[in-house]
């Protein structure tokens, strides 16, 4: 089968094009021909060796897409060969409250992932695609739009009338906005681009704020909220945005710790005291669980959600892909057809 691995993780042009064998399902496991693959913005963290500690130089990368089954293991029952399916990309985490069992099998980074002709997925964690669903809608639901439902739904509990703030306009911050949207709440978007602003209120953004012409931009949601700021905050940009992000949010808040975006804090946090005055509840996230992902998938069905997908490369143009998603360029996915 045709694959890329990851290399010496030195930068993405790290990325090279092999062959291997074409997998064989272990009892208990199937084999996945991808059909199409959504990158993430820790696809470049792990190319530029900036994911924990490196990874075995010929790791298949890519931790979500979706495929259909060509081999069925033993043991397995629920699925057959032909079936549509997605998984989340911590595929021993079921269901049930997440502890460090969910790390040991982390596809694309502990196991081989997604950005091949073949990939091998425990049964257990497969969740069928409904046919109501397209391949663009399915392919970014395991990653990007399950750590956003579990934001602003599972942990976040969000409820009509609710403010949302999503910093950014990646993968996980257009879902947010859009999951947020279906479940009645408004919304609050951040971005250095105008441009990219404009499809955030396409989209149903109610605020948004340019960061770069505003650097203060938590005094500018307080303007725009008249002080009464966010009651979820998704927090994909990390050190560097919290203390912006704490004061943004409003008393009894939720924010939802992500992503690494935006780096590390240059002071650390000269507002802590605002986190104990404000009642406000810090919790980190990581992923979501294969029950999550079901009802993701019900949810998306029902209110007919669509993905923002920017651009979709093929299968031999996946260091452009990689690059072009490292740019910062997109709103929303950037995905990869394999077939």
């Amino acid at each position: 089968m045709r694959a890329f691995q990851i290399g010496d993780q030195s930068g993405i042009e790290a990325l090279t094009a092999t062959t291997r064998p074409d997998p064989v399902a272990a009892p208990g496991m199937v084999v996945l021909a991808p059909r199409l693959v959504s990158l993430n913005n820790r696809d470049i963290q792990i190319m530029r060796g900036a994911y924990g500690a490196k990874k075995p130089v010929e790791r298949i990368p890519v931790s979500e897409g979706v495929g259909e089954i060509v081999a069925v293991g033993d043991g397995v029952s629920g699925f057959s060969v032909g079936d549509r399916v997605i998984a989340p990309h911590f595929v021993n985490w079921t269901g049930g409250d997440f502890g460090f069992h969910a790390f040991s099998h982390d596809v694309g980074v502990t196991h081989d992932g997604w950005l091949a002709e073949r990939v091998v997925v425990p049964a257990t964690a497969l969740v069928r695609v409904p046919e109501a669903l397209s391949d663009r809608q399915a392919a970014a639901l395991p990653s990007a739009a399950l750590t956003a439902w579990n934001a602003v739904v599972e942990v976040g509990k969000v409820k009509a009338g609710d403010l949302v703030l999503a910093l950014g306009t990646g993968g996980v911050s257009t879902f947010a906005l859009q999951i947020a949207k279906a479940n009645g709440a408004r919304v609050a978007i951040t971005s250095s681009s105008d441009d990219k602003l404009a499809i955030a209120r396409e989209l149903g953004a109610d605020i948004t704020i340019n960061y770069r012409t505003h650097p203060d931009w938590a005094a500018e949601l307080m303007k725009a909220t008249a002080n009464a700021g966010a009651d979820i905050v998704v927090e994909t940009g990390g050190q560097a945005t919290l203390s912006q992000s704490i004061a943004a949010a409003a008393v009894n808040a939720t924010i939802v710790i992500i992503g690494v975006t935006a780096g590390k804090a240059a002071d650390g946090l000269p507002n802590y005291g605002t986190i104990i005055g404000k009642n406000l509840t810090l919790r980190g996230i990581a992923e979501g669980s294969r029950a999550m992902l079901v009802r993701l998938v019900r949810a998306v069905e029902a209110n007919g959600i669509e993905p923002v997908v920017k651009k979709v490369f093929a299968f031999d143009q996946a260091p452009e892909a990689y690059a072009y998603l490292a740019s910062s360029e997109h709103v929303g996915k950037v995905m990869i057809e394999v077939q």
